[in-house]
This record gives structure tokens, sequence and C-alpha cells, in this order.
């Protein structure tokens, strides 16, 4: 019976554990409705981004792709991102070492000219 007990906690425990580090690994981002040019390894477009679980108030180029985010020029994004820190062993030097995919997107509104 005790092992039974010690093994419910156990269960419990990591599955509390799954819960708190999925959610502090997602984050809100605004999009802005143009890319921008930026410099990687080659000139590239860059999207515009805020951090809005931060705080972010400056657009903030981001040189990675967000997988699964299928953007449009010309509209403003919210949108919730999963971040996960990747193995730098095995990344190229100019490789992002956070994978960032959708979880979902929030918002989309027409950008006004």
């Amino acid at each position: 019976m005790k092992n039974a007990l010690n093994l419910f906690v156990g269960i419990c425990l990591l599955f509390l554990g799954f819960a708190c580090s999925s959610a502090k690994d997602v984050q809100t981002y605004m999009v802005n409705s143009e890319k921008v040019d930026c410099m990687g390894v080659a000139p590239m477009k860059c999207l515009q981004v805020k951090n809005l679980t931060k705080g972010d108030t400056e657009w903030q180029s981001m040189y990675a792709a967000i997988e699964g985010f299928d953007y449009e020029p010309g509209y403003i994004y919210k949108i919730e991102v999963k971040e996960e820190k990747l193995d730098t062993k095995n990344l190229p030097a100019d490789a992002s070492s956070i994978k960032y995919t959708l979880v979902k997107v929030i918002s989309k509104e027409k950008a006004s000219k």
C-alpha cells in the first residue's frame, strides 16, 4: 500500500512538473505587418516581434522561423509561441538555440496604412 501511495504521489508530481514547465515556455508575441531587412549569415528578411509576456515595448528582429506560423504581410498578429531550448552541441554556429513553434493565433488584424 505504501508503494502504491508513493507511486501515485510521484506520478502527480511528474505531471505537475510538465504542466508548470510547459506553461512558462509559452510566450505571447505581437508580430508586425511587414518584415524588415536584417543580416544573418547573409542578408535576409526578419519578422518584427514584441514579446508581450516579457513586456517588450520596442519591435525586435526575429531571425528564426516560427514553425507552423503562416505569416501574411499586411496583418498584425498576436500569437502564442512555445519556446523550446535546443541542445547547442549539435547546432550550426549560426542556428538559433531556441525552437519556436506556433501554439495558436490569438488575433490577425489588417494593418492600417
